[in-house]
């Protein structure tokens, strides 16, 4: 086997096994996945403006989830009462949601576990490996494969 087919192989193996590690974690335990996904999303911007008011296309673009799964996944959150649909102020085709600050708790507590294994990774891999893997990882998705 070659040099390059051998590192693309161990560029898969190990995309494998880091899967396989995070999804055996259960990082949002507590939350569908996809919800978590979402309302990390919609909590930073709450966090940044204390509104949280996200469009769909937001978080389409961000998430890389289809539109439909976007919309089931928001439905889902809006019957739990997590989150609100509105409409934009100037554009009332485009359609936003904000969370329901009251109702925040639960996605906060996913939360909290979430960071704690993230933090357990960090103390694992260090500082300076983990803002490459940050930046690796936003090289990979800005290339939109």
């Amino acid at each position: 086997m070659n040099e390059e087919l051998r590192l693309e192989e161990n560029v898969i193996a190990a995309w494998v096994r880091l899967t396989g590690l995070l999804k055996n974690t259960r990082l949002t335990k507590g939350m569908i996945y996809n919800e978590a996904v979402v309302m990390l999303i919609v909590n930073r911007k709450y966090e940044e403006d204390g509104v949280g008011l996200v469009s769909f296309k937001e978080i389409v673009a961000e998430t890389g989830m289809l539109k439909s799964l976007v919309n089931r996944t928001i439905d889902s959150l809006v019957r739990k009462g997590m989150l609100l649909r509105t409409d934009g102020e100037t554009d009332r085709r485009t359609t936003f949601v904000k969370p329901v600050p009251e109702n925040l708790s639960t996605y906060l507590t996913v939360h909290e576990r979430t960071l704690s294994i993230v933090k357990r990774i960090i103390e694992i891999i260090g500082q300076d490996d983990a803002q490459a893997f940050v930046r690796l990882s936003d090289k990979i998705t800005s290339a939109n494969l």
